[in-house]
């Protein structure tokens, strides 16, 4: 950054309640820069304007510094109003469109690339704690359906990322966190990124702590009515990039899971949708039938 923009950057950090409080000018002033810097600012950390910048801190002036607690207030109040059909109504409209959104957005090229990425490595270790455990479980899962190139990092005893030990630049870490960042994640991003490991993330934001870092990011959006996040656009995102890896390497993804399918069978994993010869067993009618089955 140029030294106007550290003096700027520096004001925003210190002082986040006037960034929500005072216009553009006043905090200009008070930073010791120009208002266009305050503006130049938010550019550079890709929003569309210092307006913007100034919201997002006014959203967390309002309820984000209670967390989860502040966000269940105000669904109550709109579920109240709403109804629970009105509500629900409302949340699976929401996630409905913001997958619709990466369909028409520049973030399909950014899945594409991340898959092609992915595919050409040698494994790919996956990282993703707390809401994010799910995404980064459901696509290394996936990944080990069609080999076995994936490598979750996951263990009890916080020994998860010893993994890590055995990547090199060949391989890819996938990183997926979201407001509020996860700081095991980032860490484990960063070290990564030091040992020249790629790293490819899934995250919520531009401006991420995850997108400064990662060499190929996916953008998904988590707002929702509820007072929860939704994980749901990451979720699809997670299945894209399987689709589009298996399909890279059809051959091969084909014998993995002809070999998953058999093993699946063998073990009974899945319970039929009709009759299975394995378990039926026909009602004994009279005893000349029962006769007849002890011949």
């Amino acid at each position: 950054m140029s030294e106007q923009f550290k003096l700027a950057a520096r004001y925003i950090i210190d002082q986040p309640h006037d960034v929500a409080l005072l216009s553009m000018r006043d905090q200009a002033r008070i930073a010791g820069v120009q208002p266009s810097t305050m503006t130049r600012l938010a550019k550079h950390l890709g929003l569309a304007g210092y307006d913007e910048f100034r919201a997002l801190y006014a959203d967390a002036l309002r309820g984000g510094e209670s967390g989860f607690a502040g966000k269940a207030s105000a669904q109550a109040i709109a579920q109240r109003r709403k109804g629970d059909h009105g509500l629900a109504r409302e949340i699976l409209r929401a996630q409905a469109a913001e997958i619709a959104q990466l369909a028409d957005s520049t973030q399909l090229d950014a899945i594409v690339s991340t898959a092609r990425r992915i595919a050409a490595s040698r494994l790919t270790f996956c990282i993703g704690l707390r809401s994010s455990h799910s995404i980064a479980w459901h696509f290394s899962y996936i990944l080990s359906m069609i080999g076995d190139k994936s490598v979750l990092l996951d263990a009890v005893g916080g020994t998860g990322s010893d993994a890590l030990s055995r990547a090199a630049e060949q391989d890819v870490l996938l990183a997926v966190s979201v407001a509020p960042y996860t700081r095991v994640t980032l860490e484990i991003a960063e070290y990564a990124r030091r040992h020249r490991i790629p790293v490819v993330a899934v995250t919520d934001s531009e401006v991420s702590p995850l997108a400064r870092i990662a060499d190929d990011v996916v953008i998904v959006q988590t707002k929702s009515p509820s007072f929860f996040h939704t994980m749901t656009p990451a979720f699809a995102v997670a299945e894209v990039l399987g689709a589009l890896i298996a399909g890279r390497s059809s051959d091969v993804a084909r014998e993995n899971l002809l070999q998953f399918d058999a093993h699946l069978s063998d073990i009974n994993a899945h319970a039929q949708s009709g009759p299975s010869s394995r378990n039926i067993r026909l009602p004994l009618q009279g005893n000349e039938n029962s006769d007849s089955r002890r011949e």
